[in-house]
């Protein structure tokens, strides 16, 4: 399982510092034997197994209906020839760049499509923040990039990322359909007015969320395939 964070989430599991004591704090009991640290172990690894397997389960339940909404819509829009631009913060740009890999570079029989991630590019990332602003270095590139008719992903754990939030505004003022990924409550891209599509993982956890949104979007690449 993946313990890292895009982010800062208040109450979140390693948000502050401090946070690997309080994620193991058996490893800091001071104790020497070594069974009953190992003991202490398997028991956190099995509690997080299950938190995350009750916690994709809730998401199933609350937005089954709306990932197949969603999915078709992805569909349509790559028949009219749309692209998928893809982006996010620390730990969410590397799943930004995972969901385009996953939609370009599917493998065996599914059906490739055209999918960017706009993390990747170190000299446009630094020449932006540096010159401009951290804040518009996804939106500054959908304004170059995106046309009616793409698809712009962010993934984010608080949703509260502001180039995220400049990003989605860029994309539906450009025609875009625009799909986040949030954790909690969704934060400010909750209040985002011309977001399409929002999948919340209702979890204050950094960790527990990137491992719940990895799922989500693997269940819209999936169901996109399945619609075309």
């Amino acid at each position: 399982m993946r313990e890292r964070s895009d982010e800062r989430v208040p109450s979140g599991d390693g948000a502050l510092p401090g946070g690997i004591r309080e994620l193991y704090p058996f490893l800091y009991s001071g104790t020497a034997d070594l069974e009953s640290v190992l003991a202490d172990v398997r028991r956190s690894t099995v509690e997080k197994a299950e938190e995350i397997v009750a916690l994709r389960q809730s998401v199933l339940a609350l937005d089954g209906p709306r990932l197949e909404a969603c999915a078709a819509r992805m569909a349509a829009a790559f028949r009219a020839g749309g692209r998928l631009f893809t982006f996010g913060n620390g730990g969410s740009s590397t799943d930004a760049q995972d969901v385009a890999a996953l939609f370009l570079n599917p493998g065996g029989d599914a059906r490739p499509l055209p999918a960017l991630a706009l993390t990747t590019d170190v000299a446009v990332m630094t020449a932006l923040s540096n010159d401009i602003g951290f804040d518009v270095v996804f939106a500054r590139q959908l304004g170059a990039f995106g046309r009616a008719g793409d698809l712009a992903l962010g993934l984010s754990t608080s949703g509260d990322s502001t180039n995220l939030i400049r990003a989605f505004e860029e994309a539906t003022r450009r025609g875009m359909l625009t799909i986040g990924l949030a954790g909690h409550t969704g934060g400010q891209m909750a209040d985002l007015d011309g977001l399409d599509h929002l999948f919340t993982v209702p979890s204050s956890s950094v960790h527990r969320i990137q491992e719940a949104q990895t799922t989500v979007y693997h269940a819209l690449w999936e169901l996109t395939q399945y619609e075309l």
